[in-house]
């Protein structure tokens, strides 16, 4: 038996896992959350979802996360700045934003540890999906 994360094309193989990946969305769009929480528990994840940084970060999410899909630009702390907090705690959790607001990409800083990428609103779920598999795939 193999064991380790489950993605989505393992599913489709039907290989059998131990573990399934336990996605984090931190978003303040309720709407988001919810979509994006269907689609990854669709694809077979378990999924865990936040309304903003601080409630993620006083949690036991981030010791539970395999990936984290953050917001970028939130009220309170932004995702840049959750990021920047979960690394400096140790944690290096493959991290993919999304933003409403492509033009606040640039400030994400590309070689930050674990970043995977920054996905502007809307995303293709089939892009959204190969990130975060390429991200399980990192080692930790």
């Amino acid at each position: 038996m193999m064991t380790g994360y489950i993605t989505s094309a393992q599913m489709k193989q039907g290989s059998q896992v131990c573990i399934t990946a336990m996605i984090a969305i931190v978003d303040d769009d309720e709407s988001i959350r919810t979509a994006l929480e269907n689609l990854l528990r669709s694809s077979g994840y378990q999924v865990r979802s936040y309304c903003n940084a601080l409630a993620f970060l006083d949690s036991s999410g981030p010791a539970e996360t395999h990936c984290l899909l953050s917001d970028i630009q939130m009220p309170g702390m932004d995702g840049v700045e959750m990021h920047q907090r979960l690394v400096a705690k140790g944690f290096d959790i493959p991290t993919i934003f999304i933003t409403a607001y492509p033009e606040a990409a640039p400030c994400v800083d590309a070689s930050a540890v674990g970043l995977i990428t920054c996905l502007p609103k809307p995303f293709d779920a089939d892009k959204l999906l190969s990130c975060i598999e390429a991200g399980l795939r990192q080692p930790r």
